[in-house]
């Protein structure tokens, strides 16, 4: 898990460029996304976290996004997860 506030817009091109980070999450409410979705998009960059894979996110207790990983979030939801 990488703080946004912890590393420099350039390395964080370089690692999104690199396939190193492919969600982004709120660490307070504890969602991960995509990259590209636009709740994500909108929140405080104190706020966000990135990591490199969905067990990642999962591991420190994160849960799917409701908008952009709609799938994933029903089985969360159902208790599949």
């Amino acid at each position: 898990m990488v703080k946004h506030c912890e590393i420099s817009d350039s390395d964080l091109r370089n690692k999104i460029k690199n396939a190193e980070i492919c969600f982004g999450g709120n660490q307070k409410l504890k969602i991960y996304g995509t990259l590209k979705c636009s709740s994500g998009k909108r929140m405080k960059r104190e706020n966000r976290v990135f990591f490199s894979s969905e067990n990642e996110a999962k591991q420190n207790g994160f849960r799917p996004c409701g908008h952009c990983m709609k799938p994933e979030y029903l089985n969360w939801k159902n208790g599949l997860i």
